[in-house]
């Protein structure tokens, strides 16, 4: 049975996330197959499950950059951002491409509701950072 973690979105960023073509069915899934996915749109990143080195818990971000689909400006990463306040860094054995960026992310962050329980399922050892 794959398990879905759906997108805690701050509605306040309706106006932003609308044209990224954000759906409510939207988020990431772990599949029986061995899976990750996440959608955001028109925008979508697949791997392995054993692609994923580790993930954990990240929170303060500011509010002008954290809505929508953005690469990081510090590095090679992904964002796919619902709202300000907390999401899981998910990072990767092997870069996984993009449309934004065909060479690859070596992560993915992503602001699901359930923060503990993606981050527990793709690293098991429950940690955060700020």
């Amino acid at each position: 049975m794959s398990t879905h973690y759906r997108y805690a979105i701050d509605r306040r960023y309706l106006p932003i996330l609308l044209p990224f073509g954000l759906r409510g069915r939207d988020g990431v899934t772990l599949s029986d197959d061995g899976t990750f996915t996440a959608t955001f749109g028109f925008f979508k990143l697949s791997t392995p499950l054993a692609n994923i080195t580790g993930a954990h818990i990240t929170r303060g971000y500011r509010w002008w950059t954290a809505p929508g689909v953005r690469k990081s400006g510090a590095d090679d990463g992904l964002s796919f951002g619902t709202n300000h306040d907390a999401g899981v860094c998910i990072h990767f054995a092997n870069k996984v491409p993009s449309v934004l960026r065909r060479s690859g992310h070596s992560a993915l962050t992503v602001t699901v509701e359930d923060l503990e329980g993606l981050q527990s399922a793709l690293d098991g050892n429950p940690q955060e950072t700020t």
